[in-house]
């Protein structure tokens, strides 16, 4: 069987193209479709012998700002031809679902979500933008002209996949609003292998997540600054880094960011996991549970499909300084319940072994079709 990979964008690593590599591992033969490539920042994944381009991705060489390159993106990932496989598997977050094949070959897409910007951000984004402009208001009718026509094109896309997988069953509800569309979910492979299981820590908190506004890192720290007796340690990088070591206390580390085997030794040496965000999924504190370690993390989206209440971890209901002290009140007395073998042995069922399994599942049925 002759298999091609569609990745809409390899021009940085996270957590969407671990997927993407999951495929190309499960596959190794098969190339690799992208609209844009970056061979310094994925090369070491995705190596260029394996990668085809769109046209498109000459602009962005040479510099065309990825804004302006987006409004060219249906038409780029439309012009792929895949006459020659019998199968396609498109991991997509905005565009690679919108390929074109013929009645031969199959289309399994992996969706990370539909493209949020045209939908449940609209309004948000087109009033963030506005705000950088001088000519604000037709730069926000410019983006709801555009954003309309992107809609008109991801609903009429969203039925080019025979079989569409969802990563949580909160995407599986964006699917069915926004597309219309059934989904089965199997959630992102995750590399339980590389932790080892910990009874012992070394007394520290820690988040590990890009350092950006929608993070909410700032929660934590407002949290951290009125318990000054506990360390929390901070790994990663991002535009809010200067103004969140302004307000953080002394008991507060920030790391940068570390290399893969660092992040391992302090998730696997950490007391507890901060998690105050809003994700699909998270992949993080499904790695410290993995190495056995509780998460405390804001009750919402994809943590409540991976963290156990009193078991794996402890939620806040409200994303706020306040709510989050209160969780970390009763961890600190239900502390001693948590069973770190038990932990670990929850975060197996999002292991790369068992996603590998549950695609190939899909694939045959698919397949039979």
């Amino acid at each position: 069987m002759k298999i091609a990979i569609v990745h809409e964008l390899l021009i940085k690593l996270g957590g969407a193209e671990r997927v993407a590599k999951i495929f190309s591992e499960m596959f190794p033969k098969a190339p690799i479709y992208t609209l844009l490539y970056d061979e310094k920042k994925c090369g070491q994944d995705f190596p260029k012998e394996k990668v085809k381009t769109a046209k498109i991705n000459e602009s962005y060489k040479f510099g065309v700002p990825l804004s302006f390159l987006r409004t060219k993106m249906p038409k780029a990932i439309e012009s792929f031809n895949f006459n020659d496989y019998d199968l396609v598997i498109s991991s997509s977050s905005a565009f690679a679902h919108g390929i074109l094949t013929n009645t031969d070959t199959k289309h399994l897409c992996y969706c990370h979500s539909p493209m949020r910007y045209v939908w449940d951000y609209y309004h948000q984004v087109a009033d963030q933008q506005a705000k950088k402009s001088i000519f604000g208001r037709l730069k926000k009718a410019m983006i709801y002209n555009y954003a309309h026509k992107l809609r008109m094109w991801d609903f009429v896309a969203s039925a080019r996949a025979e079989k569409i997988i969802a990563n949580s069953k909160t995407v599986q509800r964006r699917i069915d609003k926004f597309w219309r569309k059934d989904a089965n979910v199997i959630f992102p492979p995750v590399n339980t292998k590389r932790f080892t299981p910990t009874k012992t820590n070394e007394g520290y908190f820690l988040i590990v997540s890009a350092l950006q506004p929608y993070k909410k890192i700032d929660i934590a720290i407002k949290a951290f600054n009125r318990i000054p007796k506990h360390k929390l340690i901070i790994i990663g990088a991002g535009d809010d880094l200067d103004y969140l070591k302004d307000i953080a206390g002394k008991n507060i580390e920030f790391l940068g960011r570390k290399s893969d085997s660092v992040v391992t030794e302090y998730i696997q040496n950490c007391r507890g996991f901060i998690f105050p965000g809003i994700e699909d999924f998270g992949i993080t504190p499904v790695e410290a549970m993995a190495s056995g370690k509780p998460v405390i993390a804001f009750n919402s989206a994809g943590l409540q499909e991976s963290v156990v209440p009193e078991k794996t971890g402890v939620f806040f209901d409200e994303q706020n300084e306040d709510s989050l002290l209160n969780a970390m009140t009763y961890f600190f007395e239900i502390e001693k319940n948590f069973d770190y073998k038990k932990i670990s042995a929850h975060a197996e069922q999002f292991s790369e072994e068992n996603f590998k399994k549950a695609i190939t599942a899909e694939i045959k049925s698919l397949m039979e079709q």
